[in-house]
Formats: structure tokens, C-alpha cells, sequence
């Protein structure tokens, strides 16, 4: 018997792609392997069109929706005088909203999905059911990078605070009054859960691409002791913190005990970000499409460990899951902790205080033997449980109760 497929309309801030990292690579993933049980239209709000054609093949349909500039003076005064924060106004849109209703009216759609709260204020009043999937808690993240300002940035702290209020407002008014909501992990999940005082908040299982499981060997790890950090966005301030963090408290003391160590420190516009710190010893790169000669497995494979302290928790971590897939042991901080992946701790990665990195990364790389095993056990963790195919199969359960279809 062949069960009909259902008809999606999906939203997201952005052209879903694989050339990035974090929710957008998600978003990919996720689409492909919806596909085969559901017509997906989708709506993507951008300024360009970079990534299209991966994910076309995997829809029905896509509209892009022309993105204008963030640091426009309009929107500036809009935040300033509205209860909006800054983040929600740069993606309310007359174009999408019109975009978005014009299908609503004139196609039959079994559901919503909605990538991100923040495009929800263009989602008209309707009966289709919608489903929100949270990527990350925003206010948590923006809340950190305002109560770390240091110098000058200081005096910014009151004007960014009032944003960072009204940004939880509505992310927590979002929760709260759409009919399903899906949390990108179980920290998440359960930080939705306790704001809302929802026992219904749902939990997505981020996941692994087939094709990173199946990988075969590209390159030899190299000669002498290296450290990643990546593959990343750099733009997303979580990534950024990371970078500052091994470069000013870690990096000198590794260097110090092993000279002849390098640092990846690869991504999305990570020259230019992070150029400044370039090296013989500390390599800025941008990793190379998938299946060129420096793409991401390249790294995952080439380095000894990926070290990622974090100074704020939640997200997709995609990095941990694809570094893992490549027997990469991790170090990462509690703060960060591991998302949803379920590991048991200094057997699959290593998740400790930031005084305990040091002392974990100097025995990685001086024990070759506890960097292979924890690599391997990382890898078979992977392989069993974080295909993103099954992963993808939570979404579609969750579907097929919301429709019956």
C-alpha cells in the first residue's frame, strides 16, 4: 500500500545549505530526508541565492524571499521604539509575510514547519497546525555575550539588556502559544519546558549525514600533535567566543608543552574574523566545498582533537557529531556540554570545567592509545545511533500525529 505523502510548507530564516555549519546544514539534512514522505514547499528568507540548488531537488517548490541589509536605520528605530528586539525585526518582512499568506490561500497544506522562531510574526492566523522547531535558545546566547562586554562595550550593557529582554519575551511567547514545539537537543527541551511550564514540548534528534558514516579514509592524521576547532560559522558568536577563548587561555600553554603543535581553526568567514592570528603554527582556513580536496572530512580526519570550549550552552553542535563520526576526540567545556548527543564521558568525549581542559588535551596528545580508543568509541556511537536519516524519523512520527497521515 503506498500512504500519501504530506504537503509541508516549510520556513526557514535562510537558504538551507551544506556549504555552512550549524542550523542550516540541519535544515539540509532534515529536508532531504523528509522528502521521500512529504511534498515540501519551501520559503526561505535570504540575500542571496547561494545553496539553492542543493536543496531544490529535495522540494515541490522554493521561493526566496529577498533579506534586506541588518544595520538599516529603519530597523534600528523600529527595535528602539517597538516591542519587537533587534533579531525579530530584521526578519519581519511585508514580502514574506504576503509570500508566506499567498500560499496559505492558495494551496492545501497538511502542516507548517517553521525553522527558528524568529520568522513567526510573518505566519498569518490559521487552522493548518504549526510546528516551531527551536534550533537554539537565542535569549540564553545573546544573554551571555551581553553579561560577558568587557572595556569600553561596558556601557552598551543597559541599551543590549532591554533587547535581550523583549528577545525573550517573544521567544518564550512563541513556545507558549504555538501548538507543537521541537527542541534541538535535551538541555533545550528541558530549559522549554521548565519557562513555559509545557509538558508537551517535543525533542529532535540532530544527526549525521549517511555519506560522513560511509566516508572513506581521504587522509593520514598528520605527523605532529593538532588541534581543531570546527568546521563552524564563525559569524554565530558561540563559535567566535570559542576562538577567543583557546587563543588567549589555552593556546600558549599547549604551544609551551608541545612546539611543534598546530591549531585549525577552520570555518565560515573564519579569515575574516580571525586572520589577526594566523601562523606557521595557527591555521585560518575556510574548509572546502564537500568533496574537494580541504572539505570538512579533510580536517575531521587530519587533526588529532577538536578542542570547543564553549562560554554558552545549546544548539545543533554539528561539529561534535561529524568530528565524532571521524573517531576525532573532543574536548569541550560543561557549558557546552554535547547537545543531545548521549555520551558517557572520557569514553566518547570528554566534557569537563575549563580549569580541567588543559590537563585533558596534554593527555590526548601525549597518549596516542586513549586518543585512538576514545576516537573509536566516538565513531561506533555515531554509526549506531545519529544517522540523520533515523534521526529524521522523530520529525516524521511527530507529523503523522499531528495529521494522521
Amino acid at each position: 500500500m503506498t500512504t500519501k505523502k504530506r504537503n509541508i510548507l516549510m520556513i526557514t530564516p535562510y537558504i538551507p545549505r551544506l556549504s555552512q555549519s550549524g542550523g542550516q546544514r540541519s535544515s539540509f539534512y532534515s529536508i532531504k530526508y523528509l522528502a521521500p514522505k512529504n511534498n515540501i514547499t519551501l520559503i526561505c528568507f535570504s540575500r542571496d541565492q547561494e545553496g539553492l540548488a542543493e536543496v531544490s531537488p529535495f522540494c515541490n517548490k522554493v521561493i526566496v524571499v529577498k533579506r534586506g541589509k541588518t544595520w538599516d536605520l529603519k530597523k534600528i528605530l523600529f527595535a528602539g521604539f517597538s516591542t519587537y528586539p533587534f533579531l525579530v525585526v530584521n526578519y519581519i518582512s511585508d514580502d514574506l509575510k504576503n509570500t508566506i499568506q499567498h500560499e496559505i490561500e492558495n494551496n492545501h497544506f497538511d502542516l507548517i514547519h517553521c525553522d527558528c522562531f524568529y520568522p513567526m510574526p510573518n505566519i498569518p492566523k490559521t487552522q493548518v497546525p504549526i510546528v516551531l522547531v527551536d534550533l537554539t535558545i537565542e535569549y540564553a546566547v545573546y544573554k551571555h555575550f551581553v553579561d560577558s562586554l568587557t572595556g569600553w562595550r561596558k556601557i552598551l550593557k543597559p541599551l543590549l539588556a532591554v533587547d535581550v529582554m523583549k528577545l525573550k519575551y517573544w521567544e518564550t511567547h512563541y513556545w507558549k502559544t504555538t501548538p507543537t514545539v521541537v527542541a534541538f537537543g535535551r538541555e533545550d527541551q528541558k530549559t522549554i519546558s521548565e519557562v513555559t511550564g509545557r509538558k508537551d514540548i517535543r525533542y529532535f534528534q540532530n544527526g549525521v549525514d549517511q555519506k560522513y558514516i560511509d566516508a572513506k579514509k581521504k587522509v593520514d592524521k598528520s605527523a605532529e600533535p593538532s588541534i581543531l576547532f570546527g568546521v563552524s560559522n564563525m559569524k554565530w558568536m558561540q563559535n567566535s567566543e570559542s576562538v577567543h577563548l583557546i587563543m588567549d587561555h589555552y593556546w600558549p600553554k599547549i604551544k609551551a608543552k608541545f612546539p611543534t603543535c598546530k591549531l585549525y581553526v577552520i570555518g565560515r568567514f573564519a579569515p575574516d574574523y580571525f586572520n589577526k592570528y594566523a601562523s606557521n603554527d595557527v591555521i585560518i582556513a575556510e574548509a572546502d566545498a564537500d568533496g574537494q580536496s580541504h572539505d570538512p572530512q579533510y580536517y575531521y580526519q587530519y587533526c588529532w582533537i577538536l578542542l570547543a570550549p564553549m562560554g554558552s550552552g545549546g544548539g545543533t553542535r554539528n561539529k561534535f557529531l561529524e568530528g565524532m563520526t571521524f573517531g576525532l576526540p573532543i574536548v569541550t567545556t560543561s557549558e557546552g556540554g554535547m547537545g543531545s548527543i548521549n555520551i558517557k564521558n572520557y569514553k566518547h568525549a570528554i566534557v569537563c570545567q575549563n580549569n580541567e581542559v588543559l590537563q585533558n588535551v596534554f593527555q590526548l596528545l601525549s597518549d596516542k592509545k586513549y586518543r585512538q580508543d576514545m576516537g573509536q568509541a566516538a565513531k561506533e556511537l555515531i554509526k549506531k545511533s545519529y544517522s540523520f536519516e533515523s534521526c529524521v524519523e522523530g520529525l516524521n512520527q511527530i507529523y503523522e500525529e499531528i495529521t494522521n497521515k
